[in-house]
């Protein structure tokens, strides 16, 4: 029997992002020739996976990898195994990718890739198998100074470590050719919870800036994912009420606040939030205009749209997965003075975390948590306040400020790297 993955179709995300950018070189007057410069990929690699599974069945599926950026280091992003990547996919990301780490101002460019599998549906010794031969074919573009994944949707620790022993078998010891590694395998305390700090640390900057406290505020969040679920521990252990979640399964609320510890160790056990006696039941997808101070999408892209963005109460939303807003609700809620701390600053506490863990692999010796999670402090409220200064100077928005810090920082570096004689300004 032969299964095949089929594509879903082009995706909107690329130009989404691109309208993004464009936004922040108008503020910067970039031309048009160095637009394109820095919204190419620098190489889109596609492979093709074929293997028989344990039932018997001929598996074929793609696997992508979009290098975008390198001009700050090393290219960084995660691998997503899902039946919808695609290279259109793996490209909005990758881009995304780059910006993110010129953000939060590690050394890193912008990669992004994956496989068009669903794992669900497959048995683990079929996924390790389909691992290994994406790494097999993806290792001479791929390095701890090349490019580095790590985990997405759909991939964890465990494959990490699949993949960081097929390299090894080829170039040898190599535990920094990918990060968000088990810690039995040189992972770094702190990384599993990193995105979800990182959206806690960023809240605290916008919330201090406007004179509040978490005791103070309510939060809804969408997806109880990683992210999601981490954020909701955290956020609530600051003394916020979590008052609603929701995930693919449903939605729970509690006005009082939920028990998110209890919320977690349900989900963990059910694989949802739906039938969680804790609080009353509701259509998951009503969370994005709950009564909250705060909303957080951690689910997948474009949750928040024109069509619900000017229903959304929220006066902060903290962008927890990436690209949860697409252009035209951004817009909207800009015209409502909604403060929205964008996806490649708020979620950036994941690829902070990795950086802080290839550190660690280069040098062959481990940090302890509390420098984990003091460093990650430092360098989300850090990136916080530098992009709260460009929106304040430029009077922009604050994604589009996050951009314009981006591009100048990548734009300054790729000029640095090489002699070109040229007027051209970043600043």
């Amino acid at each position: 029997m032969l299964r095949c993955s089929e594509e879903e179709g082009e995706t909107d995300m690329l130009s989404d992002s691109h309208r993004y950018f464009n936004k922040a070189a108008d503020v910067l007057g970039l031309s048009d020739t160095i637009r394109k410069i820095l919204l190419t990929p620098r190489r889109s690699v596609k492979v093709e996976i074929n293997i028989e599974s344990t039932t018997g069945e001929l598996l074929c599926f793609t696997g992508y990898r979009v290098q975008h950026n390198n001009s700050r280091g090393p290219m960084k992003g995660g691998l997503r195994f899902h039946p919808s990547m695609d290279e259109d996919h793996a490209g909005a990301l990758a881009n995304l990718m780059t910006w993110k780490t010129a953000v939060v101002d590690v050394p890193f460019g912008g990669a992004k890739g994956g496989i068009d599998c669903d794992p669900h549906e497959m048995s683990e010794k079929d996924l390790d198998t389909v691992t290994r031969l994406f790494v097999e074919q993806m290792k001479d573009v791929i390095g701890p100074t090349t490019d580095i994944p790590a985990p997405d949707v759909n991939t964890n620790a465990k494959v990490m470590s699949w993949i960081m022993d097929e390299y090894s078998k080829y170039e040898g010891f190599s535990p920094a050719i990918v990060t968000g590694k088990p810690l039995d395998l040189f992972g770094s305390e702190g990384r599993e919870e990193a995105t979800g700090r990182g959206v806690m640390n960023v809240l605290a900057e916008a919330l201090g800036e406007q004179g509040r406290t978490f005791p103070e505020i309510t939060v809804a969040i969408q997806g109880f994912g990683n992210v999601g679920s981490h954020a909701a521990r955290l956020i609530a252990e600051e003394g916020a009420r979590i008052v609603a979640v929701a995930d693919h399964t449903g939605g729970v609320e509690k006005a009082e606040g939920l028990d998110i510890p209890a919320l977690i160790e349900w989900v963990a056990e059910e694989g949802g939030v739906l039938g969680f006696a804790g609080g009353e039941a509701f259509d998951g997808p009503q969370v994005i205009t709950w009564d909250a101070d705060v909303l957080i999408p951690a689910a997948l892209e474009g949750a928040i749209t024109g069509d619900n963005a000017g229903e959304v109460q929220a006066g902060i939303i903290v962008e927890g997965a990436n690209a949860p807003t697409t252009p035209e609700a951004h817009e909207i809620l800009v015209q409502k003075d909604v403060l929205v701390i964008p996806d490649i600053l708020a979620n950036a506490g994941g690829v902070t975390v990795s950086y802080f863990e290839w550190a660690q692999n280069l040098q062959h010796y481990r940090w302890e948590l509390d420098r984990v999670n003091s460093e990650l402090g430092k360098v989300m409220r850090k990136a916080y306040r530098s992009v709260r200064a460009i929106a304040d100077e430029k009077q922009i928005d604050m994604r589009t400020a996050a951009f314009v810090l981006a591009i100048r920082r990548v734009g300054k570096a790729a000029l640095a790297r090489r002699h070109v004689e040229t007027r051209i300004s970043f600043d």
